[in-house]
């Protein structure tokens, strides 16, 4: 019972899906569900594939429309959570400023010129990433679609464990106090289970998966590097901003590998 709980406080928190329970907050289930962003991320790939599937598969709309509702339910589906973290953050670092300074644009609630801006690009290019891929589709993609939220989930996870807070107060303080070493254990089990199931069932594409592990953890020593110099350590908005930021370099791969890899 811990683990569907702490998969519905996961639920609560990071997408739009509605989850009307009163969830317990203690440190066994905050530590559980910490353990289970990859999880989370995982069910999140499903819906993506499934949306792809039956518009392709199951009505007479172009390619185009696939792309354009694939696009959207990335928005949706997480309530653009990670999409504001991205806006503040964006608005703090190219404002090219000191690290105080930097944290106090992010905790400002009006957003600037280099957020709108930002925010745009990464939009446009994961829409251009996604139209790329769905010209290109073929059975490994539904697969590779999957892991997109998997890995960015888990990234996440890893920040928190390894990054301090900036300060003891806010979202991300509270998660990294239920956060241990323990976690990258539970991600490393749920890696290899998930990894083992797409060979029985998909092994055409297991060089794609093994690209995108490998770029996922590229993308998590780059910003544990960068955040620090940034920002000194992590806030609720660079965690959201980390997904994004790791899951548009994913969608980019996938597209790369479309072209250099799936032929």
């Amino acid at each position: 019972m811990i683990t569907i709980r702490a998969f519905l406080i996961n639920l609560q928190f990071f997408t739009s899906i509605p989850v009307k329970l009163q969830l317990p907050m203690d440190k066994v289930h905050m530590k559980r569900a910490i353990g289970l962003f990859p999880l989370l991320g995982l069910f999140q790939g499903l819906l993506y594939t499934c949306l792809v599937y039956s518009i392709n598969e199951w009505t007479p709309f172009s390619l185009l429309t696939a792309a354009f509702f694939l696009w959207l339910g990335t928005i949706v589906i997480t309530g653009g959570l990670h999409l504001d973290g991205w806006i503040d953050m964006s608005d703090a670092y190219f404002s090219y400023q000191d690290r105080e300074k930097r944290l106090e644009i992010m905790k400002d609630p009006r957003t600037g010129a280099f957020g709108v801006i930002s925010v745009l690009v990464l939009l446009a290019a994961r829409f251009f990433f996604i139209y790329e891929i769905m010209i290109r589709l073929s059975p490994g993609t539904y697969w590779l679609l999957v892991f997109i939220p998997f890995f960015g989930k888990m990234v996440m996870g890893l920040n928190l464990v390894f990054i301090q807070p900036v300060k003891k107060e806010g979202m991300a303080y509270f998660f990294h106090q239920n956060s241990n070493i323990s976690v990258v254990w539970a991600y490393g089990v749920q890696i290899l289970i998930v990894f083992l199931a797409f060979i029985l069932f998909a092994n055409g594409t297991v060089y794609g998966v093994l690209l995108l592990l490998l770029s996922s953890i590229l993308v998590f020593f780059f910003l544990k590097r960068k955040v620090l110099k940034w920002f000194g350590g992590i806030t609720g908005d660079v965690l959201g901003a980390s997904v994004e930021g790791t899951e548009i370099f994913l969608w980019m791969t996938i597209w790369l590998f479309h072209y250099f890899g799936m032929g």
